[in-house]
Parts: structure tokens; C-alpha cells; sequence
């Protein structure tokens, strides 16, 4: 089908930014500069500085981000690792294929991590927890903190949806012992394909990681610390990162201004519940990855959206707590149950233009 406004527009993407990203690509090609080269270390530096960690590890995914972090923190059977079902499939599967047990909580109305239900989860067994930064908002890092030091537990962030957010001031990404990106192609920062980061401040973390994502090798010396797995962020992403990189800054402005446009245009929409606006809360920063509305009539909205030819995105119709293949029945998550029955994704993009910021915003006022 094609959409009047998508929901992303990926060749709009490439067509502002063409000139330098083809001869960012051309100069990889033609000097074939393709695994961990200089593109990938200067992407890995400029993150570094941009979060305030000292290491930044360019790898292949946010799945083997959060799989390698939990591995290198010794996290394995029987530890249990405390997160939230309302979060991408990958999260809950990377504490599985490590062997531990996910403990899931339930969100607040935020979308994130209930850090009070999370205390009352902790038992022995619990080694780690993950926050979950969704839709581009942080969860509230300074409970989260708390909680861990009172037990020590090591904390991963699962800042995927969040490069470029604050708390208190503080990037996403600088408060846990790790912290995991995904440069998945609709990501604030996306690649053409797949990609992913690790970030932290523990130089010895920092080596596990490095040799984790190298099959173990630590340098071109055949230094090894161990079995690992190829899990490299290829060279020739790095360098498209690197030129979207330099614009970060003013794509998150831009998705902030849209917002606003939403926010002015459809609050008090009695079938609505909105996410909070640009100006809503000082000790948050949100860069909107995702601005996503709650609705019982969400079935409805999609439909007619759908007629007036506007593209959305559903995150999750299904619970995953409810995926009876993944045996995650046995948690009781009823916000996390009500959110999936409502939730419903509006186009959020850079070259999103105010003209079709409108056409969005009134088809939902006209919902009858």
C-alpha cells in the first residue's frame, strides 16, 4: 500500500543526507577498510565523549549488546535478572540465552520500568537489572541506582530508543555498569542494516566486552581472553554513523518540535492520552524515539488512520508475558496488559514536515 505519510520515510533519509554518506561509503570501498578500522574507532570515540563513559564498543546489534553485557558480568544459571515484558522481544531473550531467569515487573504510565514493584521482586538470586528506556524517555535512574546499591546488583541499561536522552542532566547510557544501543535503521540513529554499541567505564568490563565481540581476541596479536563470538559493527556502518552522528543534535530538536505540534493539536482529545510534552517534566529530557499514544479505541483509530492513508505502528499488540512460546505466563502485569490492548505509534521522523504533522493530528481528531 502506499501511504500519504509513512511512518518512516527511509529515502527521504538518504536523499538530505546523500552527498556525504555516498562518499563516506565510496571511501571504505575503494580503500577497503572494512573490519574495526578507523571509522569504527572514531565512531566509538565520538560516542564516548558524546555520553560521558570512558569505552564505547561498536558490535553487531542491541541484542548482542545486552547478550555480551550480561556475559561479562558473569551473569548466567541460576541468577535472575530483573526487566520489563513491555520492551522489545530481545531484552527478556538475551537474559534467557545466558542462562539466567528474567523476573519481569510491571511499567507505570510512562512506559517504564515500575521501580517500586522491582524492589519488592528482588530475592537472592537477583544479580542484575534492566531498565528500560522506552519511546525515548528515560526511566527514573535515580530509584533505579538506589535499588541496585542497596542490593547489590549490577545494572545494563537498555538505552536502545534513548541515545541522546537525560535524567538529572545525565545522558542515558552513564549511570549503569554497561549500557546498550541498537543503530537499527528506524533508531534516532539508524544504519542501513543492523547495528549496535556497548558502552561503560570499567576498563575491565571494557576488555571482556572487546574480546566477547572478537571471538575472544583482544588485539591483531592473537591475544585472547577466551571464547567469544563475531559480533563486530562492520566498518562501513561506522562511517554512515559517523556522518548521522554529526546531525544527532538537530534530528532529536526536530523530533522535539514535532511533538510539540502533536501535543498543541491534540490535547484534550477525549479519546487520547498523550505522552508528555517537550516542557512537561524538567528532570527529564525525552528525544522521541517513538510518540506513541494510548486509545481504548486503537483498533478503530488504526483503521481509519489506514483510510486517510497514514502509516502507524503497533509496540506490542501481544504482551510478552502472554507469547505462549516464551513461558512467561506466570507473571501478573496488568498495565503492561492494558497499554498492549491501547498503544498505537504515530509517524516520528526528522523529514517528517509540519504539513504532515497536521494531516496525522487532525485524521485522529475526526474520529467519530
Amino acid at each position: 500500500m502506499s501511504y500519504r505519510v509513512r511512518f518512516v520515510n527511509y529515502p527521504e533519509q538518504y536523499r538530505r543526507l546523500k552527498p556525504e554518506l555516498d562518499a563516506a561509503i565510496q571511501r571504505v570501498m575503494e580503500n577497503g577498510d572494512f573490519i574495526l578500522r578507523q571509522d569504527v574507532r572514531e565512531f566509538e570515540e565520538r560516542m564516548a565523549a558524546r555520553l560521558g563513559v570512558k569505552h564505547a564498543i561498536g558490535l553487531n546489534s542491541g541484542t548482542d549488546a545486552l547478550y555480551l553485557s550480561l556475559l561479562a558480568l558473569g551473569i548466567g544459571p541460576g541468577d535472575e535478572v530483573i526487566t520489563v515484558a513491555h520492551t522489545f522481544l530481545a531484552t527478556v531473550g538475551a537474559i534467557v540465552n545466558c542462562g539466567a531467569t528474567p523476573v519481569l515487573v510491571d511499567v507505570g504510565d510512562d512506559h517504564n520500568m515500575d521501580v517500586d514493584l522491582a524492589a519488592k521482586a528482588v530475592t537472592h538470586r537477583t544479580k542484575a537489572i534492566i531498565p528500560v528506556h522506552l519511546n525515548g524517555r528515560m526511566c527514573d535512574m535515580r530509584k533505579v541506582m538506589s535499588l541496585a546499591e542497596s542490593h547489590g546488583l549490577a545494572v545494563i541499561e537498555d538505552a536502545a530508543q534513548a541515545l541522546g536522552a537525560t535524567f538529572m542532566g545525565r545522558s542515558a547510557g552513564s549511570f549503569g555498569a554497561t549500557a546498550c544501543f541498537s543503530f537499527y535503521p528506524a533508531k534516532i540513529l539508524g544504519t542501513p542494516g543492523d547495528g549496535g554499541m556497548v558502552v561503560t567505564s570499567d576498563d575491565s568490563l571494557a576488555r571482556q566486552l572487546r574480546g566477547l565481540r572478537d571471538n575472544g581476541r583482544v588485539n591483531w596479536q592473537d591475544q585472547v581472553i577466551g571464547y567469544g563470538f563475531n559480533s563486530r559493527l562492520d566498518n562501513l556502518h561506522a562511517a554512515i554513523l559517523n556522518v548521522k552522528l554529526s546531525y544527532l543534535d538537530e534530528h532529536i530538536a526536530r523530533r522535539r518540535d514535532i511533538a510539540r505540534q502533536y501535543h498543541a493539536v491534540l490535547r484534550g482529545a477525549p479519546h487520547l492520552r498523550l505522552p508528555t510534552s517537550p516542557s512537561g517534566d524538567n528532570a527529564y529530557y525525552d528525544v522521541y524515539q517513538n510518540y506513541v499514544v494510548r486509545t481504548p479505541r486503537r483498533d478503530d483509530m488504526v483503521a481509519h488512520l489506514k483510510e486517510k492513508g497514514i502509516e502507524t505502528l503497533i509496540s506490542w499488540s501481544i504482551p510478552m508475558h502472554r507469547q505462549q512460546a516464551l513461558g512467561l505466563s506466570r507473571f501478573n502485569l496488568p498495565e503492561t496488559e492494558a497499554i498492549s490492548r491501547e498503544v498505537l505509534s504515530l509517524p516520528m521522523y526528522p523529514e517528517l514536515s509540519d504539513a504532515d504533522v497536521g494531516v496525522v493530528a487532525d485524521a485522529l481528531l475526526t474520529l467519530s
